[in-house]
C-alpha cells in the first residue's frame, strides 16, 4: 500500500462526502434490476436507462426470468431509449442463458463462487465488459470489486494520479490497493466519482472553479490565464 496514495484518496473521498453526502447508490431495488441496469447503462446516460426500465416494468419484463422467456425483438423494442438496443437485448439474453443454465437462476449459488473465478466466468459471457461485470459483483452481490468507469478514469488522470495509458485493472488496483477493503466504501466512492464527473468534471466544458478538488487538479492549472484587454 502506497501511503501517499492512501492519504490522497482518503482526502478526496472526504471532500466528496462533504460536498455531495452519501450517494446510496446503485439505483436498483433488486439484484435482477441491478443486473439489467448494469447491462443497459453501457454507453448511455442513466436517464435513458430509467426510461427503458420503466418500459420493461410496464410490460412485466423487469426480471431475469421474464427476460429469459422473452424474445430479443420484444426486448429491443422496450429498451430502445438506451442506444444499441438490439445489441443490448442480446446481451441481456446472453446473461440470462448463462445464469439459468449455470446457476439455476440462483444469486445465492452464483455469488457463493470465489469472486475472481466468478468475475472471469462473467467476462466470458458475450457482450459483458469489466465495468458491467464489476457493477454486478459490487452492487448485486456485495463483492469486493471496485468499479471503474469513464468518469473515474477522467478524474484520476486529470488529477495526475493515474496515466491515460493505464488499462482497466490498473485503475482498479489504484483504489483496491489504497483504500479500506469495505463494500460500502467501494460502493459510495464509485458513486462519488460518478457524481463529480457528471456535475463538475465534465468531458467538455468542465466546471473547474466550482469543483471541490480544483486545488488538487493538474488539469485545471493547465488552463491558460485569460488575457485582460
Amino acid at each position: 500500500m502506497d501511503n501517499s496514495r492512501q492519504d490522497l484518496l482518503a482526502g478526496i473521498y472526504s471532500r466528496l462526502i462533504d460536498k455531495f453526502g452519501h450517494r446510496r447508490w446503485w439505483p436498483g431495488e433488486t439484484a435482477d434490476e441491478v443486473v439489467i441496469g448494469a447491462i443497459l447503462t453501457q454507453s448511455v446516460s442513466w436517464r435513458n436507462v430509467e426510461k427503458a426500465i420503466d418500459n420493461l416494468k410496464k410490460d412485466n419484463l423487469l426480471s431475469l426470468k421474464a427476460i429469459e422467456n422473452s424474445s430479443v425483438s420484444r426486448l429491443a423494442s422496450l429498451i430502445h431509449p438506451t442506444r444499441f438496443y438490439n445489441e443490448k437485448a442480446r446481451k441481456l439474453k446472453n446473461f440470462t442463458k448463462w445464469f439459468f443454465s449455470k446457476y439455476q437462476g440462483s444469486f445465492e449459488l452464483m455469488f457463493s463462487r470465489e469472486v475472481d473465478k466468478l468475475r472471469q466466468e462473467m467476462l466470458d459471457i458475450n457482450g459483458l465488459g469489466e465495468e458491467t461485470v464489476d457493477s454486478i459483483l459490487l452492487y448485486a452481490g456485495n463483492k469486493m470489486a471496485f468499479v471503474i468507469d469513464a468518469y473515474t478514469i477522467r478524474i484520476m488522470t486529470r488529477l495526475g494520479i493515474a496515466e491515460d495509458t493505464w488499462k482497466y485493472r490498473e485503475y482498479q488496483r489504484l483504489f483496491m490497493d489504497n483504500i479500506e477493503k469495505d463494500v460500502g466504501l467501494y460502493n459510495d466512492f464509485h458513486a462519488q466519482m460518478v457524481k463529480l464527473g457528471h456535475v463538475y468534471c465534465r468531458k467538455n466544458s468542465p466546471l473547474c472553479p466550482q469543483c471541490p478538488l480544483q486545488d488538487l487538479c493538474h488539469y485545471v492549472i493547465s488552463f491558460p490565464t485569460p488575457q485582460v484587454v
